[in-house]
């Protein structure tokens, strides 16, 4: 058999997480072209903490380092003849990277240009590039995108109504992210409604800490929440959504912050935590249990939010097949599920309350038997999506 083993690497300032995935599960000498989607086997699964800090790994070579010696120990190393290639997550790709890249010099140079759109991600993810081509320097690389899903947007979705030419020059329009979550999640709606891709449009609700909507239609995304950053769109765990951009610079003129503190503000004391002081929806809820108004307000702002975002695309979409929750907030909070979706009976969106409450971590549906448009709960996999694209380009 050839090699079919691939190491996903999600490299960030302080921390690498890691998969090792085969993905020849369902192959054989018969049929060596499995369901796309069929699950591939996870050899191994882990996260190394602290880079740079004295109780961690000293820089991002020593840290994978680690990873290769934890692989090694279950007969898995950097070195295995079944690993195929690495495959790296790369948040930002601009206009420039829409679909899965062999990592070439021309390729780490051009990501590079693209840091001033993805300051704090793009270079820890380059140096996760650069540390494993280093060390595996014959093993094909691969980078997918956070962007890559949502390059398909028209230019209706995708524009800023800015002056043109200001925005060309500088790339300034909307790219979104959680690209690789959105596609996952759209592909697997549509297997759990028991049709293909092409034929279901799908609103996808990722939310996390991170928070983002996108509308596909027949598994091509037409519009999402997110935009130039992850700024734009949906109300979040420290984020504050969209807003005003005069907020911007009534903050700057009258209270007389930098653009920096600004950006701190939006960025990371916004959201639930700026409303409520938390940003974990279960502590959030259990606050709420016991009567606390500003956790209240901070749900309803969440919620309203999302329901909004849920009506605006079925307008843009036409025809809705399903609605799915899928993210740490969106899989497991029912109380979030339900009010988000509340009132949108007439578009033909009705959710089980008894099913609804239901816990679990299996792909299911939890809207009625009469609802016209299913919702479904859609356990999330961006580590088996990146290894899934990244082994159709590299798989002999």
């Amino acid at each position: 058999m050839p090699p079919s083993h691939v190491l996903v690497l999600n490299s960030g300032s302080s921390s690498l997480k890691y998969q090792l995935l085969d993905m020849t599960r369902g192959e054989t000498a018969a049929d060596p072209n499995p369901d796309p989607d069929a699950a591939p086997e996870r050899k191994a699964t882990g996260i190394v903490e602290h880079i740079g800090e004295p109780t961690g790994p000293a820089d991002n070579t020593e840290a994978l380092e680690t990873v290769a010696d934890e692989l090694a120990a279950r007969g898995a190393g950097l070195d295995s003849p079944d690993l195929a290639a690495i495959a790296h997550r790369v948040v930002h790709g601009g206009t420039r990277f829409t679909r899965p890249t062999l990592i070439t010099d021309e390729v780490v140079a051009e990501i590079e240009n693209l840091i001033p759109l993805a300051p704090l991600h793009n270079p820890a993810n380059l140096t996760g590039v650069r540390v494993a081509r280093r060390l595996r320097p014959d093993l094909p690389q691969v980078a997918v995108f956070d962007t890559a899903f949502h390059s398909t947007m028209p230019q209706s979705a995708a524009r800023y109504a800015i002056d043109r030419t200001v925005a060309d020059e500088y790339g300034i329009r909307r790219y979104g992210f959680h690209g690789t979550s959105h596609a996952y999640v759209s592909r697997r709606t549509a297997r759990l409604l028991g049709k293909d891709p092409s034929e279901v449009n799908v609103i996808v609700l990722h939310l996390g800490n991170g928070a983002s909507a996108s509308a596909v239609r027949g598994g091509v995304c037409v519009d999402t929440s997110m935009g130039l950053t992850p700024l734009e769109g949906l109300v979040m765990g420290t984020r504050s959504g969209d807003l005003d951009p005069a907020v911007i610079f009534h903050l700057t003129r009258v209270a007389g912050l930098s653009p920096d503190e600004v950006d701190i503000l939006l960025n990371k004391r916004s959201g639930l935590l700026g409303l409520c002081g938390d940003n974990d929806m279960r502590e959030i809820g259990r606050r709420i249990a016991e009567g606390d108004e500003a956790a209240h307000l901070a749900f309803d702002v969440y919620t309203h939010r999302l329901r909004k975002y849920v009506g605006a695309y079925c307008a843009v979409l036409g025809r809705v097949d399903a609605v799915a929750f899928t993210a740490g907030v969106g899989e497991n909070s029912a109380a979030v599920r339900g009010a988000a979706l509340d009132g949108l009976e007439p578009l033909g969106i009705e959710i089980d309350a008894v099913r609804n409450a239901v816990r679990g971590s299996a792909e299911r549906l939890v809207s009625t038997d009469t609802s016209r448009v299913a919702v479904a709960v859609v356990p999330t996999d961006e580590e088996r999506e990146i290894a899934q694209q990244a082994y159709s380009l590299v798989r002999p």
